[in-house]
């Protein structure tokens, strides 16, 4: 076969997604949230959104979430995501909306505004990403941190009896009655990569039925704040990080 036989566009096989911009992307080599943008990019699109979205972005990695998937975008103070979304959703009810916040940001700064949402079945999707690590602030302990984890401000592992337990707040999430759809998936091989599509679209297809509130926590890497190559971290997250945070959904209201 010649080369122009394989780049014909009827023998194209693979292409980014229409809603993804073509720009740098400010995050480090490996990490997830590259994937998790391009996933949220794909279902829009395919679901016929794109007109129709509303993204919330938050302090954090993903602070400038707004530059790479073309829809309307809101930027929230430090965990007021889930605040903005409801007043986005109530103000257009007939647009989806999503938060896309981190595990400081959903699970520290921003508690009582997740679970309050979530509480009240806010129609938002909110799309958590648990690292397990501030990551762009210089990598010290968030609340999900695991138990022994070393990080910049606990060097020599974390503590119960000085930190206390990590919080496990997708949990919380599933068992309040506000929520209708509540999962963990991660994005490190390609069939995760898949559920964890399958689960974006269900979240989206929720908010359009207004359903209440879903949650899909994605588990994943920080290879820069845990000091490790992409490959390591990916081995690291799945030998010590599913034990704490088992992957599959936790909650979904037929």
């Amino acid at each position: 076969m010649e080369i122009q036989d394989i780049i014909r566009p009827e023998n194209k096989v693979y292409s980014a997604p229409e809603l993804l911009d073509q720009v740098h992307m400010h995050y480090c080599p490996g990490c997830s949230h590259g994937v998790i943008h391009k996933l949220l990019a794909e279902v829009i699109a395919e679901m016929g959104l794109a007109e129709k979205t509303v993204g919330v972005s938050p302090v954090g990695c993903a602070v400038f979430a707004y530059n790479y998937i073309d829809v309307d975008w809101v930027e929230a103070a430090h965990g007021r995501a889930p605040a903005v979304a409801t007043a986005i959703s109530r103000l257009w009810p007939d647009d989806v909306v999503f938060t896309y916040q981190g595990d400081g940001d959903m699970s520290a700064i921003g508690t009582a505004e997740s679970i309050h949402a979530a509480n009240r079945g806010e129609n938002i999707v909110m799309v958590f990403v648990n690292n397990a690590i501030y990551g762009m602030t210089g990598g010290q302990m968030a609340p999900t941190t695991l138990v022994g984890q070393k990080t910049a401000t606990t060097p020599y592992g974390r503590r119960v009896d000085l930190n206390g337990h990590p919080l496990e707040i997708t949990n919380l999430m599933a068992i309040l009655d506000g929520t209708c759809y509540v999962t963990r998936q991660s994005v490190h091989t390609p069939a995760n990569v898949r559920k964890t599509k399958a689960a974006l679209k269900k979240a989206f297809q929720n908010a359009l039925d207004k359903k209440g509130t879903s949650v899909v926590e994605v588990v994943a890497t920080c290879n820069s704040g845990w000091k490790m190559s992409p490959e390591k971290a990916n081995e690291w997250m799945a030998e010590h990080m599913f034990a704490k945070y088992p992957l599959g959904d936790l909650k979904d209201v037929k």
